[in-house]
């Protein structure tokens, strides 16, 4: 049993409205409230885990806790810096999906869920090559900084594993990134994702020529 599965029973949820994780992507996140700083202390002291989650929405107007959105994302704090009041810079790398199912009585401020792991089945159809052609012809057209990272990584990875990583580098619109997150056939979650890259390729234009050599 591994230490996601170990963490099923009482998940630590950091409700976070228009913030979305994917697996195998990374999340700078930084932590003021008492309560998530109370959480991440325990998580650093323990299992390293937070499940990340969207608010249903309309939850500005709803008395108590808010519904979270039905489906987030098991991270990693893979990263940490406490600052000197007390709040905390991390680094929340995804590992996996997650359903929240009920919410567990907490002897903490923060809430904690018990969950159901969403793993992905294993995917072969051509959309990946198809994406990663697009992403190709991304470049020139975004910064190296941005695409560089994601055309090396996007070599290694597969299926439902690409398209996060995809998604969660170039998809801004955060209602969108709950929809990618959202869909569990991986083959379809593609072929969203790839309508994404195709509109962002339109709006980017074509690729820059090179200018003259001084």
């Amino acid at each position: 049993m591994n230490v996601v599965e170990r963490a099923i029973g009482a998940l630590k949820v950091f409700p976070l409205p228009s913030a979305v994780l994917f697996p195998n992507a990374i999340l700078p996140l930084h932590i003021f409230e008492p309560r998530y700083r109370a959480m991440v202390r325990d998580a650093l002291a323990s299992d390293q885990l937070i499940a990340l989650a969207d608010l249903q929405p309309g939850w500005e107007s709803v008395q108590g806790p808010p519904a979270l959105a039905s489906i987030g994302c098991v991270g990693s704090i893979v990263w940490s810096e406490e600052l000197p009041d007390g709040r905390y810079n991390i680094l929340l790398q995804g590992l996996v999906r997650v359903r929240f199912l009920e919410e567990q009585p907490s002897l903490h401020d923060y809430r904690e869920f018990r969950g159901e792991i969403l793993d992905d089945l294993p995917y072969t159809g051509p959309e990946a090559d198809v994406l990663r052609q697009e992403l190709l012809e991304l470049a020139g057209r975004m910064p190296p900084q941005v695409l560089d990272p994601l055309l090396q990584i996007a070599t290694h990875l597969e299926g439902g594993a690409l398209a996060d990583v995809v998604a969660g580098a170039l998809v801004q619109d955060s209602d969108r990134r709950q929809v990618l997150l959202e869909e569990l056939d991986v083959g379809r979650r593609l072929r969203t994702l790839l309508e994404d890259v195709g509109e962002l390729l339109l709006r980017l234009g074509p690729a820059q020529a090179p200018g003259p050599l001084n």
